[in-house]
């Protein structure tokens, strides 16, 4: 949509500037009120919906999880957990599986981050409470009791 002015003198294109960044300033805020960054469309998954793993539970282990667990990380040497795939999430532990599909009250990984198990609460550090965001460990939790699906 173009809209044009005419007025007399040299206001007019000072109007037009001024139009032409209004513009893009609707345009700037429209593209971002329309971008979904990976952690909001994993809250919004929260709902009836199925979870996807590369959709929903990916970015909240790359963002929260993945700096420890993964090859070389503080929390990969001492456990062996790679979070940095679907993979070796499913592999769990040198101690053993730590995602039991479908059962997220037992499985280790979603006890850690409700700090249920023996008092270890993970991510380490992150923040004031210590754990996640309530609506992050309800994305993972419903993942895992959905059968902890690599889709």
């Amino acid at each position: 949509m173009w809209l044009t002015l005419s007025c007399n003198g040299g206001s007019s294109m000072k109007i037009e500037m001024l139009l032409c960044g209004a513009m893009l300033a609707a345009l700037s805020l429209n593209a971002l009120a329309t971008t979904v960054a990976p952690n909001q469309a994993a809250t919004e998954s929260s709902g009836p919906g199925e979870v996807s793993f590369i959709r929903d539970v990916q970015p909240i282990l790359h963002d929260y999880c993945v700096n420890c667990h993964e090859p070389g990380g503080k929390g990969y040497v001492k456990s062996g957990l790679d979070l940095t795939s679907y993979q070796g999430t499913m592999k769990g532990t040198k101690f053993g599986a730590v995602v039991i599909p479908g059962n997220s009250e037992v499985s280790t990984f979603t006890k850690l981050l409700t700090g249920t198990n023996n008092g270890l609460k993970m991510p380490m550090g992150l923040n004031s409470s210590g754990t996640l965001d309530r609506q992050y460990i309800l994305v993972l939790r419903k993942w895992v009791k959905q059968g902890a699906k690599n889709n």
